[in-house]
């Protein structure tokens, strides 16, 4: 199901952003590939109710990739096997990126860059027990110096079908200079497809990075946070779509749309949950936006909520 014969894009998983809400309404705009939060595998084989929530998706959402978080080779196991009870899932990711202290100090996320037995052990791990069509990897260019070929190759070597491949290390964390270079290396260094990740944020970014990396697509992130269209602008600009025009109507009809998405998946809590959705939203352009921004943070009401958004971004922006 993934067409890697032309530039994919994929929405990244981004933790306390990405969930089924904010993925329903990128998808309509042309993201090939989303990807869920983050989820541990220790949570998912003790059977979270949390954690199952976040395993929803929408039906829009084909293909849909699972990104799991661990190193323990049973827990690893048993949350493979209670994803394979579900369908709709046919990706299962290994997190081998995430740089948050209370994820690396469990030999999770990027910590595994340090130990790449253990990383070529769970990736066979998942491999092994899967069900799916596919079994990826999300990767750094190493903990704290680079050995990105290394670690690409014994992705490819234990059982991964892709690659993603954010181009900074662990001690870049998120505000180093990515590093396209390193991503061409890799791409030229592996047989299977590689997606290009990092500070990916407008149309023209994303063009270069092709052409630089010969990457097989794009993993957009936070460039796609507030701007749930940028999948739309990037492929239009890209292969010659069409009108790019993001109008203020449109704005307005996505953040309304997002809106009722949160209020179907959480119920009241959504409003508290989409206050940090509306700043985003609106940063650029728009008068009042510090005033809104204060507004909302005070609100938990439903239809004041509501009716404040409506009014807020009927009143068009100004770049």
């Amino acid at each position: 199901m993934l067409d890697f014969s032309k530039p994919l894009f994929a929405l990244a998983p981004l933790a306390g952003f990405t969930d089924l809400p904010f993925r329903s309404v990128v998808k309509k705009f042309g993201a090939d590939l989303t990807v869920s939060e983050m989820i541990s595998s220790n949570a998912l084989a003790f059977q979270s109710k949390k954690t199952f929530k976040m395993l929803e998706k929408n039906p829009l959402e084909i293909p849909y990739s699972i990104q799991i978080a661990g190193s323990n080779q049973e827990v690893i196991q048993r949350a493979v096997e209670l994803l394979n009870e579900r369908d709709g899932i046919d990706i299962i990711d290994l997190n081998c990126g995430c740089p948050a202290p209370k994820i690396v100090n469990n030999l999770q996320g990027s910590s595994l860059l340090t130990d790449l037995p253990k990383m070529a052990e769970t990736i066979r791990t998942i491999k092994k027990y899967s069900n799916k069509e596919y079994t990826s990897v999300k990767m750094r260019l190493g903990f704290n110096s680079k050995n990105h070929i290394e670690i690409a190759k014994l992705c490819e070597d234990n059982g991964a079908d892709y690659i993603a491949v954010h181009g900074r290390t662990k001690a870049g964390k998120y505000k180093a200079e990515v590093d396209y270079d390193a991503i061409r290396d890799i791409k030229r260094a592996v047989s299977i497809p590689v997606l290009a990740n990092g500070d990916i944020d407008s149309p023209e970014k994303a063009k270069w990075v092709l052409e630089h990396t010969g990457a097989d697509g794009v993993m957009v992130g936070r460039g796609a946070v507030g701007r749930p269209w940028m999948f739309q602008l990037m492929k239009n600009h890209i292969f010659g779509l069409g009108d790019s025009t993001v109008t203020s109507a449109l704005i307005q009809e996505v953040v309304l749309e997002h809106f009722d998405q949160m209020i179907a998946h959480y119920g009241d809590h959504g409003v508290i949950v989409f206050r940090k959705h509306l700043h985003t939203y609106s940063k650029a352009g728009y008068q009042g936006a510090s005033k809104f921004r204060d507004l909302i943070n005070r609100i938990e009401n439903t239809a004041e909520m509501c009716d404040l958004t409506k009014e807020f971004f009927a009143q068009g922006y100004h770049l």
